[in-house]
């Protein structure tokens, strides 16, 4: 009988299609899948280890199944991703439940790896970061009219807070032909929405072509049947050039969204992340991008009580986030990582105020949320159906303003029963806390 393997795959989407092509392989390998880990033989966490909530996320979701691990439910336990990668000696030392730890550059061989902890051994295998495979075949997770495309791997940027560099190692792109080519069995499989993600999408294409290359990838996609819309996630501000505006702006399949995750508007407190530009270059570059894309949706990620992040400082971020009325943007709480240059920088913050920064951040922009959200009343707005909520008795999809998980939704009746994947226009009746409220036209 085939050994039963669940995953718990956390964190971010780029995870999740590591997540999903670890089950590809295993399924090759003959492994039977299950949707729900706690009902296989052996449960695989596929962990976040960015930031200290992601980190404890992942630890309780390891300490849940080595419970039942213990109650006989399960039988063996696996942790892979970033968590494992970074903390490699020391998740079995804390965590002797678990029966394998294996890091990024073991996804290519995690079938030999299990078998070798089905027959008793403890399992710990980190090779080169570099041995991750950036491509293969996957066991999607998400519904089938919507898939993320992973378009590189790794990161060059250095931003004094973030580990990515050192749990994800340098910047690797995929060749353009293998993810047109993930891109058109996607397509063939019912994707109508690619997402494109990576550390820094911007910077796809400079280690292999010498060159910034998303605008060229971009139309390379946009030439595949069965797309409607292009979503680009993670664009690193210094890397957005004139091209990849143009082709935005001309690609009918590439949505006018754009995420941009600023960090900050101080000048003073970007150098100290180790990022270029501020307020004034940042509001110029914001003014080109919806001058050269009307309509253009903007999202951001800002982090406050960053080291050395003074009244003033913060006082800026907030006439910045007030000046340039962001369409989407969420904002986190400096989170102190070991190992990054910033842990080590002096004036660090009380966690209290960092907290109390980021939530007037998001109290402001929830205000400027509900004011945009208004002006869609009695207005269509076009809808990606993604299924019915029973409680509210309605269905719910997604605009091409809201990207799945991070954003918001559309919720609508509907006379006719819409199919789950189809686009439908809504007619807007209302907005409640920065949802939308309409009917199927």
């Amino acid at each position: 009988m085939a050994i039963k393997v669940g995953m718990v795959s956390l964190g971010c989407a780029k995870n999740q299609v590591d997540g999903e092509m670890l089950m590809a392989s295993l399924k090759q390998n003959g492994f039977e899948l299950s949707d729900d880990a706690a009902l296989a033989d052996i449960a695989i966490v596929n962990t976040c280890g960015f930031i200290e909530s992601a980190k404890k996320e992942s630890i309780e979701e390891i300490l849940e199944l080595a419970q039942l691990k213990k109650e006989g439910r399960i039988k063996k336990l696996v942790v892979t991703g970033c968590l494992a990668e970074r903390y490699q000696q020391e998740i079995h030392k804390e965590l002797p439940e678990v029966d394998a730890v294996l890091g990024i550059g073991a996804n290519g061989n995690i079938a030999d790896a299990l078998k070798t902890m089905m027959a008793g051994e403890f399992v710990e295998r980190f090779p080169d970061k570099k041995n991750m495979p950036l491509c293969g075949d996957r066991e999607l997770s998400t519904p089938s009219w919507s898939a993320y495309l992973k378009i590189a791997e790794g990161c060059d940027n250095r931003c004094t807070y973030c580990a990515i560099p050192m749990i994800r190692g340098g910047y690797r792109s995929r060749t353009m032909e293998s993810i047109e080519g993930e891109a058109r069995f996607l397509a063939a499989n019912g994707a109508k929405e690619l997402i494109l993600i990576a550390q820094d999408t911007t910077r796809y294409g400079i280690d292999l072509y010498g060159e910034y290359s998303l605008a060229k990838l971009l139309q390379k996609l946009c030439r595949i049947d069965g797309i409607k819309w292009i979503r680009i996630l993670y664009c690193y501000p210094d890397a957005i050039t004139d091209e990849l505006l143009d082709v935005m702006a001309k690609e009918e399949k590439v949505l006018p969204y754009i995420d941009l995750p600023l960090q900050h508007a101080s000048g003073k407190v970007l150098r100290a992340m180790n990022r270029r530009g501020d307020r004034e270059s940042l509001t110029a570059l914001l003014k080109k991008i919806r001058d050269k894309i009307p309509g253009v949706i903007l999202r951001t990620t800002m982090i406050t009580g960053f080291p050395g992040e003074t009244e003033e400082d913060f006082t800026e971020l907030a006439e910045f986030v007030k000046e340039i009325r962001f369409d989407r943007l969420g904002c986190f709480a400096y989170s102190q990582e070991e190992g990054t240059p910033a842990a080590e920088l002096p004036d660090q913050i009380d966690e209290e105020v960092k907290e109390h920064r980021a939530e007037v951040i998001m109290e402001l922009q929830t205000r400027i949320m509900e004011e945009k959200g208004e002006k869609y009343v009695g207005k269509a707005v076009e809808v990606l159906t993604e299924g019915f909520d029973r409680y509210a008795e309605c269905w719910f999809g997604r605009s091409m303003m809201d990207a799945p998980d991070i954003d918001g939704k559309v919720f609508f009746t509907a006379e006719k029963k819409p199919v789950l994947g189809s686009f439908v226009e809504v007619l807007v009746e209302d907005c409640i806390d920065c949802d939308l409220f309409g009917k199927r036209m």
